[in-house]
Parts: structure tokens; C-alpha cells; sequence
């Protein structure tokens, strides 16, 4: 009996710790969680917009350049094979060489003025099939300045079809001796036009350089505000509204870290400049006249008041040294509520001849040019006298 019940007793402590171990293994399981509901931070939501793929990193591919420089004809050789296209300007160290390709056919060049009389052969020009090359040894300060070309370029293999473009860069040659290009005049005489823009081409050689305007008597700097008086690094001062206060002696001052030079002086005239050519009427006294009467012929011009007016005379007696007989005159006029200057010549026939009859031309003259008018007088036989005329002669 003591055997049986030992067995028993046995039997139920194996059950009780095997059923104990079950239950921690499945305690442990639940702690655990299972694998594939687990959240990794890749799969976190978010509200932040998805990131783009980074564009920055992706290097253009060579047809993506290609047609971001579509019609882009001129580009700056940096050595053998490497070309790299110009932009709106470029600057060189003086003593470098400028090496330009333009792409196409019949390609023709332009480069600043001083270089067409250059004689020291530094700028040679080679044409090729498709392109042409400029060349431009032993730069110095006074190469500054814009550089073009225009070619034909081919859309077929045939060069059947295909169109003109141009391209251009201006070149700064940058000389630590020379701050502005260089010129042989001492003072450059300029005229203030009313109306028109003037430029002072105080030209630079860095545009990195500090430019201003200074008038010579009395010693002051000018004010630039850009928009009477705009600073251009390509071609120096433009004066967009000409005063008669700004006549005088000027200069420009360019500084770069310790350098500071004058450029040529300007001597700047103030013109007062009419808006238009003249506009003249013509009219004579009669249309027809008989010989031996008088008439005149009246040409007028009606204007901006200061503005001189030149007048000449052609006329049907100049033929045979007939003696010019002219008047002139100007004298303040109302048109429109406005005030204006009419300018006046008439030219005096006395006595009229057969030799009168004709055309005559008025020629009115001022700053921006000259304008022709005519008018026609017909000379007709004299009168015929009377039976009492007749008898008495």
C-alpha cells in the first residue's frame, strides 16, 4: 500500500513541473512578441514628405549638358580636348592666353579695335570645318574688352538647312599695374546732349575694382544714384539726364586693395540738343506773278525754344548769278498753351523775270540733321497795256 501511494505522489510532481514549464516557456513567448509584427524604424510613419532622390548628386550626363548649352556657339579653351563655355564675362591674369572656339561654318570674329592695329602678330585665327579658333598671346591690359563670333550652324550632314547664331563674352584682362585700359589721350572732349544718355568709357581692367565719378573743379565726388548716373563695368559712367550742372572737368577713380589710379580726364560740354529734326513749312506770297512784280518766299520752322536753325536757299535765278536777298528772324510763339521758337528766313524777289519761274528749295538745319521742302512760283507775261498806253509811247 506504502509502495502504491509513493507511485502516486510521484506521478503528480512530474505533471506539476512539467506543466510549470510550459507555462514560463509561453510567458516568455508573450514577453517576446512575435517576429514578424515587430516595428523596425525603417517602417516608423511619418509626417514628413517623402525625401526627392538628391538632384545635386546626379552629374549631368553629357547630352543633358549638351542641351543645357543648346545655342551656345562660344566656349573658352582650357587646354587640349577641354573646352568649357563662356559666360557673360570672363577674366584673365595679364600675360595669360585667351583661347576662343566659336562652332560653325564661315565664322567671323570681333574683338575691340586696338587689336585691328595690332602688328606684333600675338592674335592669329585658324578656320576649321566646323569651328574656328581665336588666339590671343601675351595679354595685357589693353585687350580688354568684348570678344564675338557668328557662324553658320549646320542641321545636316549636307549643311542644306541650318541658321545663324552668334555668341560673345567680354574679357576683363586683369593687370595689377593697370587699373583701367589704357589710352592715349589725356582729355577726351564729350558733349551733354539734352535728352540723349552720355557715356564717360572709364573701362576697367578688374570688375572686382572700385570705381567713382569726381569732377576736377571745384573737387567733389559725384553722386551715382543708377538711375540719373548708372557705374557699368563693361563701359563706365552713363549719364542718363544731361544737366548743364555736370559740364566741367571729370574723372573716375578705380581702387583695388592698395592701388589707386585717375583715369583720362573728360571734358564734358553741355549742348543743348534738339528732340527731332526741324520740321519746315514753305509758302510763297503768290503762286503766279507777272514780271516785273514782287514776291517772296517764306520758310518757317516752328521748335524747341534755344535751338539755332540754319537755313539755305535754292532758287531758279541762282542759275544765272541772280543776288540772294534773305532775311531771318526768330520769335517766341504759343501752340497748344505751349511756348515754343519760331525761326523764320524769307527769301525777296524784286522784280520779277522770266527767269524766276521755277522751284525753290528751303534746306532747315539744326543739331540732329537737316529736312528739304519746295514750293513752285510760275512767272507769267507782263501785262498787257492799254490803247491810251500805246498811243502815248
Amino acid at each position: 500500500m506504502d509502495y502504491k501511494l509513493l507511485l502516486i505522489l510521484l506521478s503528480s510532481i512530474l505533471l506539476l513541473v512539467e506543466s510549470d514549464e510550459k507555462e514560463k516557456a509561453s510567458t516568455a513567448a508573450d514577453k517576446k512578441g512575435p517576429k514578424k509584427t515587430m516595428v523596425t524604424p525603417a517602417a516608423k510613419p511619418s509626417t514628413k514628405k517623402p525625401k526627392p532622390q538628391s538632384r545635386e548628386k546626379i552629374k549631368p550626363t553629357p547630352s543633358t549638358r549638351q542641351e543645357q548649352n543648346l545655342g551656345s556657339i562660344l566656349s573658352q579653351v582650357l587646354q587640349r580636348g577641354k573646352y568649357q563655355q563662356v559666360g557673360d564675362s570672363l577674366t584673365l591674369k595679364a600675360g595669360q592666353t585667351l583661347d576662343l572656339r566659336c562652332k560653325g561654318t564661315s565664322v567671323r570674329w570681333n574683338y575691340p579695335q586696338y587689336l585691328h592695329e595690332d602688328d606684333e602678330g600675338r592674335l592669329k585665327i585658324k578656320h576649321f570645318g566646323k569651328y574656328s579658333q581665336l588666339q590671343l598671346v601675351n595679354t595685357t591690359a589693353a585687350d580688354t574688352g568684348e570678344f564675338s563670333c557668328g557662324g553658320y550652324q549646320c542641321r545636316t550632314e549636307s549643311c542644306n538647312d541650318g541658321e545663324e547664331k552668334r555668341g560673345k563674352t567680354f574679357v576683363f584682362v586683369a593687370d595689377p599695374q593697370e587699373l583701367f585700359v589704357p589710352t592715349e589721350d589725356y582729355y577726351v572732349v564729350i558733349q551733354l546732349r539734352t535728352r540723349q544718355p552720355t557715356l564717360l568709357p572709364c573701362q576697367v581692367t578688374n570688375p572686382q575694382a572700385k570705381v567713382t565719378l569726381h569732377r576736377e573743379f571745384p573737387p567733389e565726388q559725384i553722386h551715382v544714384d543708377g538711375v540719373k548716373i548708372n557705374y557699368d563695368v563693361k563701359k563706365g559712367f552713363i549719364i542718363y539726364q544731361p544737366q548743364p550742372s555736370l559740364a566741367g572737368s571729370l574723372y573716375c577713380i578705380a581702387e583695388w586693395g592698395s592701388l589707386r589710379q585717375m583715369s583720362t580726364k573728360y571734358m564734358l560740354i553741355y549742348v543743348h540738343y534738339p528732340s527731332s529734326l526741324p520740321k519746315p513749312v514753305i509758302a510763297a506770297s503768290s503762286s503766279s506773278v507777272r514780271a516785273g512784280e514782287n514776291f517772296v518766299v517764306t520758310c518757317s520752322v516752328v521748335g524747341e525754344l534755344e535751338i539755332s536753325v540754319e537755313f539755305e536757299w535754292k532758287y531758279p535765278g541762282q542759275q544765272i548769278g541772280r543776288p540772294l536777298y534773305v532775311r531771318e528772324s526768330t520769335h517766341q510763339t504759343r501752340q497748344g498753351g505751349q511756348l515754343m521758337q519760331e525761326s523764320l528766313s524769307i527769301l525777296s524777289i524784286d522784280e520779277a523775270r522770266t527767269v524766276d519761274d521755277g522751284t525753290y528749295t528751303c534746306t532747315a538745319q539744326n543739331l540732329q540733321g537737316s529736312t528739304t521742302v519746295t514750293t513752285k512760283v510760275t512767272v507769267l507775261p507782263p501785262a498787257a497795256r492799254g490803247r491810251n498806253q500805246r498811243s502815248t509811247a
